[in-house]
């Protein structure tokens, strides 16, 4: 655009439809066809006045035509809010159910230590009792095991593979719980020179639950930072909490196998002041084998 303005041509360039507005009301505008120009004179007061009344009556078009919203954007904002709104309900409604089911598991958790130590002091008992009689007491044997994986992968036959996959042994330093039985004990004696094994102790397994223990969930590595974790996928056990889940992994309850897939195989260390000599067995100086009680002050090392 060129405006002619005190017989001279200068270009101009709106940057907006309201600066151009702005100089069409405060002055008269005259087409110039020969020179395709627009000329521009100031106007008298009253013309100026009648002029300014109609900007104003633009101005306010312009801000109602900004001011609108559309439909589908008011539908959006308010379905938005609704599902703000019904999260923060549900958040709230799993923070009062989390705070009425901690005493149930503070409890669950009184009671078993308990348990624990009755089934200690009539250990006890029972062995001071045979001792004065002049017999032997035969402690009952173990029920559960961990077995430990100290080799890697080089020179291994196709059975030993086997049998590491099966126990999900796939890793070196990878710990499983494994149920003592016939058929499992004779696949440890075939894998035996590549594993550590032994009888771990309450307080052992609880530690390692609380500080390695993470959960299968959907083929994910799910870390237990929560007992609704383990309720919503071990609730039809009756396993509620990680308390329920240490129990009946100790115990080998009747739902050891489905508490056992439930947890994801141990990630372990390398233990404090290394390995002795995997080429032999522990009874021989070495690491491979059974260990007997022996594996909980292994485990404490490696953990």
């Amino acid at each position: 655009m060129v405006l002619f303005i005190n017989n001279s041509l200068i270009p101009f360039i709106p940057s907006s439809p309201i600066s151009l507005l702005l100089i069409f009301s405060s002055t008269k505008v005259q087409f110039l066809n020969k020179y395709s120009a627009i000329l521009i004179t100031p106007l008298s007061p009253i013309e100026f006045s009648l002029r300014s009344s109609l900007v104003n009556v633009v101005f306010v078009a312009n801000n109602s035509h900004n001011n609108f919203v559309p439909s589908s954007v008011e539908q959006k904002n308010k379905r938005i809010e609704e599902e703000k709104k019904e999260l923060e309900k549900a958040r709230q409604a799993k923070k009062e159910l989390i705070k009425k089911r901690r005493e149930e598991w503070k409890s669950k958790g009184k009671k078993y230590h308990e348990e624990l130590i009755k089934d200690e002091q009539h250990l006890i008992e029972a062995k001071r009792e045979a001792r004065n009689t002049g017999n032997f007491y035969m402690a009952p044997e173990a029920k559960v095991a961990f077995v430990i994986r100290i080799k890697g992968v080089n020179h291994i036959r196709p059975q030993v593979k086997k049998i590491l996959r099966l126990l999900r042994l796939r890793q070196l330093n990878n710990g499983v719980f494994v149920k003592i039985n016939k058929a499992t004990m004779n696949m440890i004696k075939r894998i035996e020179p590549y594993v550590a094994y032994g009888y771990p102790n309450r307080k052992t397994i609880s530690d390692l639950i609380y500080k390695r223990g993470f959960a299968k969930i959907n083929h994910a590595r799910i870390p237990l930072s929560d007992n609704m974790i383990i309720e919503n996928s071990l609730n039809k056990y009756n396993i509620n909490c990680i308390e329920d889940l240490i129990e009946e992994i100790y115990r080998v309850g009747p739902h050891f196998k489905e508490a056992n897939s439930f947890l994801w195989t141990f990630k372990m260390n390398n233990p404090k002041g290394g390995w002795s000599n995997k080429n032999h067995s522990f009874q021989n100086g070495g690491d491979w084998g059974n260990r007997e009680e022996e594996i909980n002050k292994l485990i404490r090392r490696m953990n």
